[in-house]
């Protein structure tokens, strides 16, 4: 790779991690619901992780990781303070773990599918990328509330509550503006 073009991703990545933290700490990205905040933050990790590759979305999975982490500590959802309360280490591999897998899901889902058709394929990616941060986030929730002997009735009709409302329209919200900006990026790159 040449000078130039490692210059260019170099800037790239900066400009995604700086969006992920822009986004991750206003109400840009991180829409607060009191029992648990709706994220666009896994459009800029969809968009890097695709144009950029999975070693690269793993470094925007990781910022995304530690927005999250400093809004857990900082102005934490009423269910994350509980955990935290309980065991600080568990809320962290909670928030920190599922930011990790959705480039590794973004990156294997679009190149499964990326012989088809570019867009669909990023589309599918985003939403499975998406739909990994909900399901492993709430996931872990559930698991660390039991092991944590915390009453996990509340866990359980947020995870209802989420899976009927915010997880579904992350996921839409994902499948719908990660394609076009991918486009922009894939022209420009011409």
């Amino acid at each position: 790779m040449n000078t130039r073009k490692k210059l260019y991703n170099m800037v790239l990545l900066a400009l995604f991690v700086g969006l992920i933290f822009l986004l991750g700490q206003t109400p840009l990205g991180l829409i607060p619901l009191g029992f648990c905040n709706v994220t666009l933050l896994v459009i800029p990790v969809a968009v890097g992780t695709i144009y950029m590759g999975w070693k690269n979305g793993l470094v925007l999975g990781a910022a995304f990781a530690a927005t999250s982490l400093v809004s857990a500590l900082v102005k934490p959802s009423a269910l994350v303070a509980t955990l935290m309360g309980a065991s600080p280490l568990l809320t962290i591999v909670m928030t920190v773990f599922p930011r990790l897998c959705i480039p590794l899901v973004i990156a294997g889902v679009f190149h499964l599918l990326h012989q088809k058709q570019r867009h669909v394929a990023a589309s599918v990616a985003a939403v499975c990328g998406s739909l990994t941060n909900t399901v492993l986030y709430l996931g872990l929730m559930l698991w660390f509330y039991t092991l944590c002997g915390i009453d996990n009735t509340t866990v359980l009709s947020t995870i209802g509550a989420v899976a009927g409302g915010a997880g579904p329209l992350e996921a839409i919200a994902a499948a719908i503006i990660t394609p076009p900006i991918l486009g922009a990026l894939w022209r420009v790159k011409k």
